[in-house]
């Protein structure tokens, strides 16, 4: 990826360092990495990775109940932080993009603010830790980033590259499209209404969706529409990603066993499926997961 242009968003705060600590409690705001670091805590420290994800909470994109705690003092993305300036520009390149898709659709779209934290931090769905990876709250329609789940993802799940970190985001932002119009308020209250296993259904849909509307993001920068610049062998990156991140994969590496009503984010091949589908066609409507049929 070439993205170095000098431009960033003014919508990241770097709170490493503000104080934290604790354990989750109170939202359900789970990110993309909750299972691959469920996995992480079977394979270095022995414990279930069901465990961890039942802690954690359920899916990710739900709002749950929340619980407002003070925010950290937080600080702009320093000069030398070239970590911390690729997370800003990548959300300032997300800005654009759905703010034009926004504005085709005779809508407003709404920017999300993104933390860079490190360990714990307080939000509006609870205090949100590491363990859970990247992850979106919809109460204060914040994401949130420990930059150590990067290095995770390359090494021991070996999907390393910049554009898998930018997928990572661009499905932390893909939450926030949904909070705007409207997806995470229906699917809360569906949760109200099902047990975990039926739920679990739905959550799969929700990150799916998550999914696309990154590949409608990616869909910009393959078309050239964008300053930052895509390498031969970038779009891999991003599909190494979907497919280590996948339920079946993990479960398969984690037990040897897969169990599909216990999946909450899709399998490798249906994540693959999805994000391709929002980049090879640019177009939100292309995106409902929730459609008779899908996935």
């Amino acid at each position: 990826m070439q993205w170095d242009d000098g431009r960033q968003s003014d919508n990241v705060e770097d709170v490493r360092g503000s104080g934290g600590g604790g354990l989750p409690f109170g939202g359900r705001s789970i990110g993309i990495g909750a299972v691959v670091v469920a996995l992480a805590g079977s394979y270095f420290f022995g414990i279930d990775p069901s465990v961890i994800l039942g802690l954690l909470g359920g899916g990710g994109g739900g709002g749950g109940a929340q619980v407002q705690q003070q925010a950290p003092q937080g600080r702009p993305v320093a000069a030398g932080d070239r970590e911390a300036q690729f997370v800003s520009r990548v959300l300032l390149d997300t800005e654009e993009t759905w703010t034009q898709v926004f504005a085709q659709n005779g809508g407003t779209y709404r920017k999300p603010k993104l933390d860079i934290y490190r360990g714990a931090v307080p939000t509006a769905c609870g205090q949100g830790v590491s363990a859970q990876g990247p992850f979106y709250c919809p109460g204060d329609e914040k994401v949130y980033i420990d930059l150590d789940f990067f290095r995770l993802l390359a090494q021991r799940f070996k999907a390393p590259g910049e554009f898998a970190q930018a997928y990572v985001i661009a499905h932390e932002v893909g939450h926030h499209v949904q909070k705007l119009i409207g997806v995470t308020d229906k699917t809360d209250a569906m949760r109200r209404r099902m047990s975990d296993t039926q739920y679990n259904k739905v959550s799969v849909r929700v990150e799916l969706q998550a999914d696309c509307f990154a590949g409608v993001w990616g869909h910009r920068l393959a078309a050239g529409q964008s300053g930052i610049r895509l390498d031969p062998g970038d779009v891999d990156e991003a599909l190494r990603a979907a497919t280590a991140i996948g339920d079946d994969t993990l479960q398969e590496q984690a037990r040897g066993t897969v169990t599909p009503d216990s999946f909450t984010h899709g399998t490798s091949a249906q994540r693959v499926l999805w994000f391709r589908r929002g980049m090879d066609s640019g177009d939100l409507r292309q995106c409902d997961t929730f459609a008779s049929g899908s996935p």
